[in-house]
């Protein structure tokens, strides 16, 4: 007989001492935004070589909708709401408006790539004429140089999440940290929850990686990895993985394996941070950043701004004019949480649910209020292992992983994670009507004892069922995804808002592009200038702090 499941008491007691709090609607809600990529991809499941879609507006300046590293590579930015059935009907909406003006086009379901024809086959994001948009376009050229193109064809669903102040200042004075400045207890308690999320990170990768094949086109020069077998004549799988966009074949840096970037504190990470963006780095010099009067990278450091740091979580704050994403946390502390490892759910038209969200609400949650004591570089060394294993072998019943030393099989230890979700769930179910954290718990916890109910494990099903072809079979299912969401009708006011920012983005990308006054080179030399300042964390009294 399995031992009980027992949850922590200090877990526990926190859940009790803020639920009064919360039945009386004085914590306030979590607040959560989406972005969402997607590949645009022609009538033959080929990757589009046309450009951005005029009538979509500026990607430059259009607050949702933009793109990523391709021309081809869609991406959905939803403003920040308190429900998730908001953020979710904003999203159906930038679909549905998108669908509106393309053409014989269609937006890809998968996180892995369409059929391509090589490197030059992903287009490179174009913004335009401005200092602004050429750095945009230069950065992307870097990322070819550095790792290809076809590794940043890749899509996943961005989960940005943060608590209402409400909760932070309750959580401060439960702990009698009120003697702490509120930017510094906030970011200090984020940082804890993103330890907590990287020591159990792998049961997102396993209850939501969708990604367990890949088309051929993806493998450089037609050179097939050990774990892949062939499925059919374009479609390699392996046979147990979850997520390949999270293995070794998909985002990838070794170079950047060797930052040890730490989530022990703020100034630790962005100091290591600055340190990538100063330190060039040989095999980068030698590729060149100019050849001739063109472009090839912004500059030959480790890393050439900030974005290129690949993670799956990140701590995040609105940076302002002339600030870089890390002087803007050290000046202000962490806004909030950016999880990044969640792929595209193929089988629903947004690429994610509800249920889903409100289980990373959950577990997110779940990450803040337990105990999180600072990761040394051997326990980060086997948190990586964690979560390769379930990356290649997630399914795997004979799959086991390291928790404090000893090993444990994947189910065991969801199943105790899930009872201890249980708890943080009460919390968040207490401002809402019906428990909807509790019950995408209890609509997840099969997956943990029967794999085949995992959506990596269906897409396999689905594409045994047909050809065996990952691309033919995402095409179909991108195709039907498209007939639904043309015919969903769109929230009025929101159509008219999308009409109105076609003109107001290209005025706006025009406008910035007249405004520029030196020249690009300048532009970049006072950039990294400013990039490499210090910014001296602010001790804002709780009032003042936003």
């Amino acid at each position: 007989m399995s031992e009980p499941l027992t949850v922590p008491s200090s877990l526990t007691a926190q859940v009790e001492r803020l639920l009064p709090s919360a039945r009386l609607g004085r914590l306030g809600r979590l607040r959560r935004g989406l972005e969402k990529e997607g590949l645009r991809v022609d009538a033959n499941g080929h990757i589009a070589q046309t450009a951005h879609p005029q009538a979509l507006g500026s990607k430059l300046t259009h607050p949702h909708i933009t793109t990523d590293y391709s021309e081809a590579l869609l991406e959905y930015i939803t403003p920040v709401y308190s429900e998730p059935k908001e953020a979710l009907a904003f999203l159906s909406d930038l679909h549905t408006f998108t669908y509106h003006h393309l053409e014989n086009e269609w937006i890809w379901p998968g996180s892995m790539p369409s059929r391509l024809s090589g490197n030059d086959s992903v287009p490179i994001a174009d913004y335009g004429s401005s200092n602004v948009g050429t750095m945009k376009h230069v950065y992307r050229k870097g990322l070819d140089v550095r790792y290809g193109r076809i590794m940043q064809a890749i899509a996943g669903v961005h989960y940005n999440v943060s608590l209402p102040d409400d909760m932070w200042h309750a959580l401060r004075e439960m702990e009698k940290a009120t003697n702490i400045p509120f930017n510094d207890y906030r970011s200090t308690r984020y940082f804890g929850m993103i330890r907590h999320f990287r020591r159990h990170s792998w049961l997102l990768l396993y209850l939501f990686g969708a990604s367990p094949a890949i088309d051929k086109s993806f493998l450089p020069n037609g050179q097939v990895p050990d774990k892949l077998q062939p499925l059919s004549d374009d479609t390699y799988y392996a046979p147990y993985a979850t997520t390949l966009r999270m293995s070794d074949l998909g985002y990838q840096n070794k170079v950047q394996s060797q930052l040890k970037i730490c989530f022990n504190s703020l100034s630790n990470y962005v100091n290591t941070l600055r340190h990538a963006i100063s330190t060039p780095w040989p095999d980068y010099e030698a590729l060149g950043v100019r050849n001739g009067d063109e472009w090839q990278q912004l500059n030959a450091n480790i890393l050439q701004i900030e974005n290129e740091y690949y993670s799956d979580i990140r701590p995040k704050r609105v940076a302002k004019h002339n600030e870089t994403p890390s002087q803007a946390l050290e000046a202000r502390g962490v806004e909030y949480i950016e999880v990044r490892c969640l792929d595209l759910n193929p089988f629903d038209p947004l690429g994610v649910t509800e249920s889903q969200m409100r289980f990373v609400d959950t577990f997110l949650m779940w990450c803040l209020l337990s105990d999180s004591p600072w990761i040394s570089d051997e326990e980060c060394d086997r948190l990586d292992d964690n979560r390769r294993l379930v990356v290649e072998r997630g399914r795997d019943p004979e799959l086991r992983l390291t928790r404090n030393g000893e090993s444990v099989t994947l189910p065991a230890w969801g199943e105790q994670i899930f009872a201890e979700m249980a708890e943080v769930a009460r919390l968040l179910d207490a401002v809402e009507e019906g428990e909807p954290h509790a019950a995408a718990l209890e609509a997840l916890a099969p997956r943990l004892k029967d794999p085949s109910l995992t959506p990596s494990a269906q897409m396999l099903a689905r594409l045994q069922e047909g050809n065996g072809s990952l691309s033919d079979t995402l095409l179909s299912m991108a195709q039907a995804q498209a007939d639904k969401l043309k015919a969903t009708p769109m929230l009025r006011s929101r159509e008219a808002l999308l009409a109105q920012l076609i003109d107001t983005s290209h005025q706006q990308q025009r406008d910035i592009e007249e405004a520029d006054q030196e020249s690009f080179s300048e532009f970049l030399e006072s950039y990294f200038t400013k990039a490499r300042e210090s910014r001296a964390l602010s001790a804002l009294p709780p009032e003042d702090a936003q």
